[in-house]
């Protein structure tokens, strides 16, 4: 009997153990940084509860997580004094040897595409890109504008748009087939390699927040220097309106899944329609400082609120806040799923 109940009690151990660790590691999470603490903070988005906070280097800002949603990077900005980004095992939940970025100063905005971790090097007036199989950067291109903050890549990694903040432009890069501006003479049309086209667009002050909408088609960026928002058909690569939105300070902006709205923290939240481009919303208990991260299926978005020590979860349907998740100084968010 005895052999028979080592072996039962065994696999109710195994079988706790799994189960453990299931509610230790969902399958999709939100991940959460505490500028404060310096730490990731792990949330299950069903319970709202933080489930893990793990170490992640000095001045964090932004985080991302890869694709299978088992890798987070965290940029360590510092307005130029750092120099690397922090890796975190989704999985183990445990910090793992830092990148270093050498010359590439002041990393920020951070994107997951294509394989790759694309990312702004502020003080460098740069980008670019690290791929985690080789462990190594395998593309810089500099912007030459001032405080290269945030960036979207588009999921072909042929297009890019960035937000300049104190030459208050944007960004477009564009892939091209062969040598820009053509081949050298004496050369063939096609020569290999590629290169970038650069086109910078005026918009306003403090051009930070931005993001692209799911069409593809326009781009809208918040100027907290103007406490506007400046709309650019991406296409064209040009702006087309400037929205009197009342939005100073405004530091991030993102739209909903389904591209119907658009969310702005400017201190407090204000949600505009994408298509009358009007204000929907202005929740002022919501004191929006941060990172702003919509859950995929579009039912809540989760708003950084650094002064109020927590992220506000934000009922889509509704445009109410319905709970909280207490992070200290929060700001940079992102989703995983595994």
């Amino acid at each position: 009997m005895k052999p028979r109940t080592g072996w039962v009690f065994l696999f109710f151990t195994v079988l706790l153990s799994g189960w453990a660790c299931a509610q230790i590691s969902p399958g999709a999470a939100l991940l959460a940084l505490s500028k404060q603490d310096h730490t990731l903070a792990i949330v299950d988005p069903v319970s709202l509860q933080v489930l893990a906070r793990i170490p992640v280097g000095d001045d964090p800002h932004e985080v991302v997580a890869s694709a299978d949603g088992k890798t987070a990077y965290v940029s360590n900005y510092g307005f130029g004094a750092f120099h690397s980004l922090t890796p975190i095992d989704l999985v183990e939940q445990k910090q793992l040897p830092a990148i270093e970025l050498g010359a590439l100063r002041g990393p920020h905005g951070l994107v997951f595409e294509q394989g790759k971790v694309w990312f702004t090097a502020e003080a460098a007036k740069a980008i670019g890109s690290y791929d985690p199989a080789a462990g190594a950067i395998d593309w810089i291109m500099g912007t030459g504008q001032n405080r290269t903050h945030m960036l979207y890549v588009f999921p072909d990694g042929k297009r890019i748009v960035t937000a300049n903040v104190n030459s208050a432009t944007v960004t477009i890069l564009e892939k091209t087939e062969g040598r820009a501006g053509g081949a050298p003479p004496g050369m063939p049309p096609a020569s290999r390699g590629a290169d970038w086209q650069l086109t910078v667009i005026p918009v306003g002050r403090g051009a930070e927040g931005f993001d692209v909408s799911p069409d593809g088609r326009e781009a809208w960026v918040a100027n907290a220097g103007d406490g506007t928002i400046s709309v650019i058909d991406l296409a064209g690569k040009k702006v087309v309106a400037t929205l009197t939105a009342n939005v100073p300070g405004a530091n991030r902006l993102k739209f909903t899944p389904d591209g119907r709205q658009v969310l702005v923290t400017a201190r407090t939240l204000v949600v505009l329609d994408a298509a009358t481009r009007k204000e929907v919303k202005r929740l002022a208990t919501v004191h929006g400082s941060g990172g702003i991260q919509m859950q995929p299926d579009g039912a809540r978005a989760y708003v950084a609120c650094g002064a109020d020590g927590y992220v506000a979860v934000i009922d889509l349907k509704t445009l109410e806040m319905v709970g909280h998740v207490d992070v200290r100084g929060p700001d940079g968010l992102a989703w995983a799923v595994r």
